[in-house]
């Protein structure tokens, strides 16, 4: 049996049964698992009730032999709370680093917009570097290592909004919306009555299984005409009337990347048009601003990404050249 035919089934699995968790966001669900696979970190934002820290604490769940550490960020939090701090052994007298909840394969952090730009600009490092410095030196977090954050857009009083260099960290930012119908509700509605929890969720994923479909991700074939189409898709955003500051070349790899893990997903081993579309609107529409005008005009960031990808120009091939 093929590889990707096998990284398939094991990523329909964790979808799965973390769907069987978050009721009728297959979509959702979906995206988040790719985020993952791509080592990307994934920011996870909506109005409170909508299951966001669910989703965030399944997905942890789901992966066997992972270690999984949460943050609770609030207004008090200090940057030592986050990376760790030294602290002075009086027996034997030497200091001695007692490590942060960042040293973890998985990091939840909960309402990441309450913490203060101080506190917020801990996890610049790490999540780009996958270490942290703490009196000067480097230490390496565990392999792989994902930060799955949430916050509320709708609540500003005692908030922090994140800055455009934090966003830019984050892979994917996704929204999980309301229930789509009456029947997804009375589903959920029987689960929070049964007290279903997050934590008796199964594990269906090994660790070692998830790092090596994340390499497989990494090899998987990118043609020069995906590259180029992902190019003119990021380099549309920064020409555009609208924007105020548009898609960097980081965010162009980024969509590179999670194209190649939507592609992993679909049991392909090359990218696709198709992929690149499929994740374009998450990976790029926390990247970009937009002007003082298009915002009076209700226009959103989503919207103008779904626009260029409808103008955009296809490859003729499907991607394994």
């Amino acid at each position: 049996m093929p590889d990707e035919v096998i990284f398939q089934r094991q990523f329909q699995e964790l979808c799965r049964n973390i769907d069987d968790f978050i009721r009728g966001k297959p979509r959702v669900v979906h995206l988040a698992v790719v985020c993952l696979l791509a080592r990307g970190h994934l920011l996870i934002e909506d109005v409170p009730g909508v299951a966001k820290t669910s989703l965030a604490k399944v997905i942890a769940q789901s992966i066997a032999g992972a270690t999984v550490k949460r943050i609770q960020f609030t207004p008090d939090l200090l940057p030592s709370d986050v990376t760790g701090v030294q602290i002075y052994d009086q027996t034997r007298g030497v200091f001695e680093f007692r490590q942060g909840p960042v040293f973890a394969n998985i990091l939840l952090g909960d309402e990441i917009n309450r913490a203060s730009p101080k506190t917020q600009s801990a996890l610049l490092e790490v999540m780009a570097e996958r270490q942290v410095t703490v009196d000067g030196v480097p230490r390496g977090v565990p392999d792989p290592f994902l930060c799955v954050a949430t916050q509320n857009p709708v609540e500003h009083q005692g908030t922090f909004t994140l800055p455009e260099a934090q966003l830019d960290r984050f892979l994917m930012r996704i929204t999980v919306g309301y229930p789509d119908t009456l029947e997804d509700e009375a589903v959920i509605i029987a689960d929070g009555i049964a007290r279903r929890r997050p934590e008796e969720s199964a594990s269906v994923m090994e660790l070692d299984d998830l790092r090596l479909m994340i390499k497989a991700a990494q090899e998987l074939h990118v043609s020069e005409e995906l590259r180029r189409y992902v190019g003119t898709i990021t380099r549309a955003t920064r020409n555009h009337q609208d924007v105020r500051l548009g898609v960097s070349p980081r965010g162009s790899i980024a969509l590179a990347v999670a194209s190649q893990a939507y592609a992993i997903s679909m049991g392909r081993s090359f990218v696709t048009s198709d992929d690149v579309k499929a994740v374009a609107v998450p990976v790029l529409g926390h990247r970009i601003l937009l002007t003082p005008e298009a915002k009076v005009q209700k226009q959103t960031t989503e919207a103008l990404v779904e626009d260029i990808l409808a103008s955009a120009p296809v490859p003729r091939s499907r991607g394994r050249g």
